[in-house]
């Protein structure tokens, strides 16, 4: 009967590793499960045990652990232990060697293997012990070069002091001790923090394995010893290469941490290497590799012992990868027919393309960090400081790249972001006007960094840790990081190369909810095209009258006094206006091009400040105070509620008529079948779709008859005010599309402007009151509720409507998986994050056929 409760209790305390073991990387962390798998490849691995997730809980209970029996079963008088939590991404507690190294332990070994081994064995175990299990200062066991017996007395002298006992020399009391030290230490507060950081559920737990030593020292004329770690692909570029280190008379990953006597793994010229001291090993570890490849449908790290000639491979992981090796490595798999393709798609993070599109800062390179902010448009880019939008076009006139660096932007400042290679401000949040503007441009952008301190008449930027930065000064802005860096940082430049667009396409095969891109000029038309858009989802048209000339005639038309002056001033727009048309057409070649009608409110197009308003009196050949007065007259109490969007077009209808007439006139000139799509902005009453609808449908009778010309064109509204999305039915009877606004449509149902909130919603989302920023992700339950109503009822009004999305939301894996359940026809999102949006699409719909990512 003892006997038989003996078996029991080894049998629920740990499970030994074998190819037919019940082992699971749920169950018993990712570690263990990739040692069984490797021991089913028949590597060469050490005798090993697993301890589940639950069994280390109750350890970190206060059970103690069976360790005797442990012990008894690896048959080994040295043991380790390693974390196995579920992913290895989520990290764990350092792994301790050795375990079992006692005097008695030191003695055998000073015979075996030699004094010089066995001393530099104890002494790491003694400094492993006293600094992770026992938690002692580290300063009180460093290790000399060369340790010997006169260390080893020291070091447990040492011991006994700090902690005010002898040092354990019973091996089962030394395994149970490192048991539940880590058992422990992975519910500590800061091991939380680090893994939920990481990705890792609050409630994650984390397996253990224990594993037989191959110890890597010993005599030299036995045969070789030491330890190493291998892979075959740079984790880099992820293209085939063999790297790595080995170090003789080492142990664990020593290799990757030794200052001096590491050396290559295959022959290299600059010193000596593992295949010239052991060839054979090096072609066994490569056919190791294969294997893994193969089998397991993954590049693996290996890591490995040489114990008097012998190889032990103690473990693999999935090789530390970028962004760029990531995707090269995934189309590898599957067109070597290791992973199916669309296996590939599921693997690769959506939001990792960001990195491949954009230059990155060198991980390489140790930050120096002045300011931090909100992450608002990905990529890096170094230049001098400026303050302004002029000294901006002054310095792209001296083709010297800068970084603009202003309060909040304006309208004001387009110009100066189109001359700068970065944005960085005080204010503003995610889809503030930096934020929106930066990413159409593919402009790395950092906003409400709130902790520095902007002066404009000194042109100087104090940084958060007080540091003080005068225009002209090197800076670099890090806009996947939110962070700006002090000085010029070296960087990694993009990569779109054969494996990035062989992946998109194969997504495209996938997906099933169409990806146009936001766009408001030529140029970046032309980025959506080269990222295969399918379209232009928004064409912001009062962007293209902030260039040049055009903004000094708009500022003409916005200060006559009656509709004969205005047509006037705006039969001057029509020529610019018409040609941005058809080179948009054009570029789009074919594909189809929405285009919103004037939107924001007119004092956007105004200055503000004395300077500027004295610059504008003179381009306007007015006086200072007349120009003074007018500013004035235009300005509202809340001007993104007042007379912008469709309000602007009823009240001076000239303008959208100007711009109707520009875009038939291009779509005759660009040929080809264009079919425009027009789109009335702030739609709120079916009301008002009618009265521009009969103006647009004159204006483009009017063209045909001028040219002859037959043309097709489709006309719809923005959805972006609650009372459009509650009476779509009505409004979606007179137009073909209703394209859901979904950045103003958050900010007016939370009531919350987008550009402060940037300002508090670090505190709400760390107290829980929202998930995450939704301007950043779609708030399904409020604004979701908003679109499915929109979308229902619409549908309702008019069975064959196109429903999309064109907000920044429209770039998120998680609001397109809304919008593909709730039936939208197409997401439109910035140029840079289409391919992003295209390969979200398509995992959403890999999910549904059992490929999760």
């Amino acid at each position: 009967m003892g006997a038989a409760v003996q078996k029991h209790v080894e049998i629920a305390d740990f499970t030994p590793i074998t190819p037919t073991a019940a082992i699971s990387a749920a169950a018993h962390g990712g570690r263990a499960k990739c040692l069984q798998r490797l021991i089913r490849l028949d590597l060469p691995v050490p005798r090993t045990l697993a301890l589940s997730v639950d069994q280390v809980r109750s350890i970190a209970a206060g059970r103690r652990p069976y360790t005797e029996q442990m012990l008894h079963e690896l048959e080994s008088p040295l043991v380790s232990v390693r974390p196995s939590s579920e992913s290895a991404d989520w990290g764990g507690p350092a792994a301790i060697l050795n375990i079992g190294m006692c005097d008695r332990t030191h003695a055998d070994l000073a015979v075996n293997l030699g004094e010089r081994a066995a001393d530099a064995i104890y002494a790491r175990f003694i400094q492993a012990f006293a600094v992770h299990v026992a938690r002692l200062d580290p300063e009180a066991f460093d290790l000399p070069a060369r340790p010997d017996a006169t260390t080893i007395a020291s070091l447990l002298d040492a011991y006994e002091t700090e902690r005010g006992a002898t040092f354990p020399q019973d091996p089962a009391d030394q395994l149970a001790d490192a048991l539940r030290s880590m058992a422990r230490s992975w519910d500590g507060p800061t091991a939380r923090l680090l893994r939920q950081a990481r990705g890792a559920p609050a409630e994650a737990g984390l397996g253990l394995v224990v594993q037989q030593m191959a110890l890597g020292v010993g005599r030299r004329h036995e045969g070789e010893s030491g330890s190493g770690v291998i892979q075959f692909i740079d984790s880099a570029t992820g293209l085939p290469q063999i790297t790595g280190r080995y170090l003789s008379q080492s142990q664990g990953r020593e290799a990757l941490l030794a200052e001096e006597g590491a050396i290559y793994l295959t022959q290299d010229p600059r010193g000596p290497s593992l295949e010239d001291i052991a060839p054979e090993i090096l072609d066994t570890l490569t056919a190791h590799g294969t294997l893994c490849r193969r089998r397991l449908r993954e590049e693996m790290q290996i890591e490995f012992t040489i114990d008097g000639g012998h190889l032990a491979i103690l473990d693999a992981v999935r090789v530390p990868r970028s962004s760029r090796a990531g995707v090269r490595v995934a189309v590898a798999l599957a067109s070597d027919g290791v992973i199916p393709q669309a296996e590939a798609v599921a693997r690769v993070e959506p939001r990792a393309l960001s990195e491949l599109l954009h230059p990155q800062v060198d991980p390489a390179h140790p930050p120096d960090v002045f300011a931090s902010g909100i992450a608002a448009s990905p990529g890096a880019a170094t230049g001098r400081l400026v303050f302004s939008a002029r000294a901006a076009q002054a310095a792209q006139a001296r083709e010297e790249p800068c970084i603009l660096v202003r309060r909040e932007t304006t309208p004001d400042d387009v110009r100066g972001m189109h001359a700068s290679v970065g944005v960085l401000t005080e204010k503003g949040g995610a889809t503030s006007h930096a934020a929106v503007i930066a990413r159409g441009l593919g402009l790395p952008c950092v906003v409400g960094a709130g902790g520095i301190a902007i002066d404009q008449r000194s042109a100087t930027l104090t940084g958060d840790k007080g540091r003080t930065f005068r225009e002209g000064d090197w800076i670099t802005l890090d806009g996947t990081g939110g962070v700006a860096l002090a000085g010029a940082v070296p960087l990694l430049e993009p990569a779109l190369d054969d494996a990035f667009r062989t992946l998109l396409s194969w997504a495209d095969d996938a997906r099933d909810i169409g990806v146009r891109a936001n766009a408001d000029t030529p140029a970046e038309a032309q980025v959506a095209r080269t990222f295969e858009a399918e379209g232009i989802g928004l064409c912001r048209t009062e962007h293209m009258f902030f260039e040049g000339d055009r903004l000094t005639v708009m500022r003409e038309m916005i200060f006559t006094d009656n509709a004969e002056d205005r047509e006037a001033a705006l039969r001057r727009l029509l020529p610019v206006q018409r040609s941005d048309f058809v080179r948009l057409f054009r570029i789009m070649e074919g594909q189809p091009v929405c285009i919103r009608l004037l939107d924001p409110p007119l004092h956007e197009f105004l200055p503000a400040g004395p300077d500027a308003l004295h610059d504008m009196a003179e381009s306007l050949n007015l006086s200072l105070r007349s120009v003074t007065a007018r500013v004035e007259a235009l300005r509202e109490f809340n001007p993104m509620l007042g007379m912008r969007g469709v309000r602007l077009g009823i009240a001076i209808p000239e303008i959208y008529e100007m711009q109707s007439r520009a875009i038939f006139e291009a779509t005759v000139e660009a040929g080809g079948g264009v079919v425009p799509e027009i789109m009335v902005p702030l739609v709120s009453a079916r009301r008002e779709v009618e009265l521009v609808k009969g103006r647009v449908d004159a204006v483009a009778a009017a063209v045909k008859a001028e040219t002859g010309a037959n043309f097709d064109y489709r006309l719809g509204v923005m959805v972006e005010t609650p009372r459009a999305a509650l009476r779509a039915e009505e409004i979606a009877a007179n137009v073909a599309f209703l394209s859901f606004g979904t950045n103003d449509l958050t900010q007016m149902t939370y009531g919350l402007s987008r550009d402060d909130a940037g300002r508090f919603m670090g505190a709400y989302v760390a107290e829980g009151v929202f998930i995450e920023d939704p301007f950043l992700r779609l708030d399904v339950d409020g604004v979701g509720e908003l679109l499915t109503l929109g979308a229902e009822r619409g549908r309702a009004g008019h069975p064959g409507i196109t429903l999309s999305v064109c907000g920044e939301h429209g770039g998120d894996p998680e609001s397109i998986a809304f919008c593909r359940a709730a039936g939208f026809d197409y997401v439109s999102c910035s140029p840079f994050r289409v391919p992003l949006a295209r390969l979200a699409a398509a995992q959403i719909a890999l999910r549904d056929l059992g490929f999760p990512r």
